[in-house]
């Protein structure tokens, strides 16, 4: 099996039945998880009982994509399996979160590994690369094989991401398309016609759109992103599951 399931698209808080951002990476039965904000760890419950996943990937330390981060703690700390899961993410993650819970160490159930960086994990080459985001955030490209999978977390516009999804099969893009947001002086975040000028110019095949600002039209954003992007364009639906391998 090799997949992606989409846990949650939202950005800054989850729409009614809808989660913030998170994607569960299938490949061969290692699992790996991006991000895993607000309402996502449920989902990723349904699909892996006990929290059975093998890496976890947080992009940064807005709670949109790292707040369930905690929940999964108390799991793996009073569940009693005694495993630490190695966890890759900017050093911001462990301060916002632990914060939370002071008494007890986040450490105790995870094995930190710190972003920007590369790593092996798993079948997976990982890259870290910092984009521009109101606090430290990690895009991440996973390879395995001749298969890649690139992620912006959340991104202003940025030549580095260019190289983050170079040759991507999938390129799952910031779109926040929040009023206003091309116009601001210093810019944090996407638009979908952003997102689709971007995943061209990396030269990806398929684009995902994701972290929509609550309330927004993604029909809207999907024809947006077909203006500057002539592959296909996707949105990060809950429990929408993508095929990786297809080459």
């Amino acid at each position: 099996m090799r997949q992606m399931t989409v846990l949650g698209g939202c950005g800054a808080y989850p729409e009614p039945g809808r989660a913030c951002s998170g994607f569960l990476v299938e490949w061969d039965g290692f699992r790996l998880v991006l991000d895993l904000g607000y309402a996502t760890l449920p989902r990723l419950l349904t699909h892996c009982p006990d929290a059975d996943v093998d890496a976890l990937v947080i992009t940064h330390e807005h709670p949109d994509h790292c707040i369930d981060v905690h929940g999964l703690f108390r799991m793996l700390l009073y569940g009693g399996t005694g495993r630490r899961l190695p966890l890759y993410c900017t050093p911001g993650v462990l301060t916002r979160l632990g914060g939370l819970e002071p008494e007890v160490d986040l450490r105790a159930v995870f094995d930190v590994h710190e972003l920007p960086g590369v790593y092996q994990v798993g079948p997976f080459q990982l890259t870290g690369v910092l984009l521009p985001h109101y606090v430290p955030n990690a895009g991440v490209r996973l390879q395995a094989g001749q298969t890649i999978l690139a992620y912006t977390g959340d991104t202003g516009p940025d030549a580095v991401l260019t190289e983050l999804g170079r040759d991507a099969d999938l390129y799952v893009m910031d779109a926040t398309d929040r009023v206003g947001e091309s116009q601001r002086p210093q810019r944090n975040l996407l638009t979908s016609e952003e997102a689709g000028y971007w995943a061209t110019q990396a030269g990806a095949r398929r684009l995902m759109l994701s972290h929509f600002w609550p309330g927004n039209d993604r029909v809207a954003a999907v024809s947006a992103a077909r203006r500057t992007f002539a592959g296909e364009v996707l949105t990060a639906e809950e429990d929408l599951v993508v095929p990786l391998d297809v080459h």
